[in-house]
Parts: C-alpha cells; structure tokens; sequence
C-alpha cells in the first residue's frame, strides 16, 4: 500500500474541485458574440488625430477611426479582478485552451463586402480572417482548395454571388471560395508565376491578377479562362518590373509598378496607360516601394509607400495631396505596411504589416478637387 504526504493525499481531490471551478468560471465569462470594436476609444488624443493635423491650421481630411489585431475586437476591455474572484478568473486562464487571442500576425490586403464583413489576408498566419459584425464574431479560413492549406495569402477580391477570390503568391493560383470559405475551384493554376493583386470587375464578368514574377497583368473569365494579358517586363508606360497590388474604377485598372517606383492608371480593356503617378525619390510623396492602391469615391488615389512607411494621397490627376503615417508602433504610424482598401463608407483600410493590425481612417470628403 502507498502512503502519500498530506499535499500529495489532497491534492486530486482539490484539483478536480479547482479545474471544476476554472471551467465553470471560463464557461460563464466567455461569449460566443460580440460587438465589433475598433479600439479607438480609450485616449482623448487618439480620438482627436486627424490628417492635417488641426494644429496646422488646415481642415482635416482623414480622422483615426481605430484598429483590427484579432478576437480582441470583440470583447470589451476587463477590469482588473482582486481577491477570490481575481484568483479563479487567473485559475480559470491556466486550464483555458483558447486563452491565447486569435490575433493578425503580417496582414497584407483586404477587403469589405456589402454585409460589412472585412476580410484581411495574412501571409504569416497562413489564413484569411473574416470580422463579422453582423454575427459578432471573428473567423480565420485557413483552407485554398480541397487538398490545400493557405501558404501565402496575399491580394482579395469580391466576385459574384458572393464568392470571394485570393490569391496564393506560394501555391501560384487564386482560390475560390463561397461566402462560408468553403473552395468552389481555382483559377489560373499553371499559368500564374507568383500571384500577388487582385480586382475584379463585376459587369465584364473578368478577374484581374498581377503576376508578380511574370511583369504582367492576366485576365481571367468568370469561369477561369484566361483572356489576355497585359504588359511586358520594362520601364516605359503599359510596361511593369514586378507589379503587386490591384484596384478597378471606372473601367481603369490602377497598378502598383513596384519595381518601377511608380503607379499607373491604365485602360482596363487595352492595357494602355493613362496616367502615371509618382516618381522615385527620398522625399515624403516619392516612392520607392509602392504596394497597396485604392481610389475613394472623390477619385483621390491612395498609394502604400511600404519603404518609407507611408500611405500617400494623390488626387485623380497624380498630384501629391498628403502623407499619412511615418515609422513606428505607436497609433497613426506604420511599420513596412502593405495593402489599402476602401468600403462603401468611404473608411480607409490600411495593413500595417509589421505592427501585426489594420489601421482604419475616416475620409470626411471634401479633398483638393471639390476646392
């Protein structure tokens, strides 16, 4: 017979009664919805950011309206538990196998369907996360096709039906997914390089996709067929070195030239280029290494400056209107950021990679054109 010491005789029964109690406390403070936060409220100052700053004297055109990091959206913020109540919610945390977040690790694009739902792809987590705030929760789609897990997803966009299309730069095709995530095919396997932006125009039924590797533009039918390609590898308009992101307006098709230090707005039928924004150089409106592109519904274009850690804002001609950001952690600052995407409501998505969130900035209209 095995004689135990008085902790090693009590400790089972305790230890039942005390994980009983951690699971019951973990059970009773844990929701399965949400509201949708943007963590922007809890500093006067972070709340009162605009760009210009209103110490400049000028009228503010963009205000910090908050951050996506993860799950962490949906919940509202603990206080702080002392005593009996503070020791079994920190009991409870030690036998919680979701006590780690569900948090962004290196976003790179994004977008937003018209049930509001964003949708932030993550090359690091290997998955595309999907903040719901209808239902009130975050999900994280780590499945391309049937076979496949996600590698490195990098551009997205909206199709029909409420399909949504990214692209894998690793596994060298845009998957196709149903409005749950679930794959419904892929498209361009063998004919893409390196897969990197997207857009896709809904009227003419075709799926834009910057091959990065190959200096071109393909595109695809609905279906999946490829239709034609814009572009060749060079420096002169309609020309790419290694082209990322996507963004379609109004039968134009606006091209992040990554390589070539430049932006240009081309004819989406011709490939023709219309207008090229920006030019190489070390001063704040330069680029160097231009990523995400976008276009608010005033036609101002937004421009990724992940070198310098910039989002640029040109107006419809390319002039250089305004920076936002610069290096660093702290709110309103960038670290190597990557995509910038746009919703309905005129809010401004940025993917601060390295920070591991999306920034988000109100546009309250009313820039240089309407002047």
């Amino acid at each position: 017979m095995t004689v135990r010491s008085g902790f090693a005789a009590i400790l089972p029964r305790w230890a039942g009664v005390l994980l009983a109690a951690a699971l019951l406390a973990g059970c009773a403070t844990k929701a399965e919805r949400g509201v949708l936060n943007y963590g922007a409220g809890a500093s006067p100052e972070v709340r009162r950011m605009t760009w210009p700053s209103k110490e400049s004297g000028e009228v503010p055109r963009y205000v910090y309206a908050g951050e996506l990091t993860g799950e962490e959206n949906f919940r509202e913020p603990q206080e702080k538990k002392t005593g009996a109540s503070g020791f079994f919610s920190w009991l409870a945390g030690l036998f919680d196998l979701e006590a780690v977040p569900v948090v962004l690790q290196r976003p790179q694009a994004g977008t937003v369907d018209e049930e509001g739902r964003i949708f932030v792809t993550d090359a690091s987590r290997q998955a595309v996360f999907v903040f719901d705030p209808k239902e009130g929760r975050l999900d994280v789609w780590e499945a391309a096709d049937a076979g496949r897990r996600f590698v490195a997803p990098t551009g997205i966009a909206l199709g029909e039906a409420g399909e949504i299309f990214v692209a894998d730069s690793e596994l060298g095709f845009v998957a196709r997914l149903n409005r749950e995530g679930k794959s419904v095919g892929a498209i361009g396997t063998g004919e893409l390089s390196r897969p990197v932006g997207l857009a896709f125009d809904a009227a003419a039924r075709q799926l834009y996709v910057a091959d990065t590797h190959a200096h071109d533009i393909k595109v695809f039918d609905a279906e999946g067929r490829l239709l034609r390609t814009l572009g060749r590898q060079g420096d002169k308009p309609g020309e790419f070195n290694y082209p990322t992101y996507l963004t379609l307006v109004k039968g134009e098709l606006v091209v992040a030239d990554t390589m070539n230090a430049r932006v240009q707005v081309l004819d989406a039928e011709s490939g023709k280029a219309r207008l090229i924004i920006g030019e190489r150089g070390l001063h704040v409106g330069n680029l160097v290494r231009p990523k995400g592109v976008a276009v608010d519904d005033e036609g101002n274009v937004y421009v990724v400056e992940s070198y310098y850690d910039h989002l640029l804002v040109f107006n419809r001609r390319g002039e250089f209107l305004l920076p936002i950001g610069g290096m660093g952690r702290e709110t309103g600052m960038f670290y190597l950021p990557s995509g910038v995407w746009i919703d309905a409501r005129n809010r401004v998505f940025v993917a601060d990679m390295f920070n591991g969130r999306v920034s988000l900035f109100q546009f309250l209209g009313g820039g240089a054109e309407s002047e």
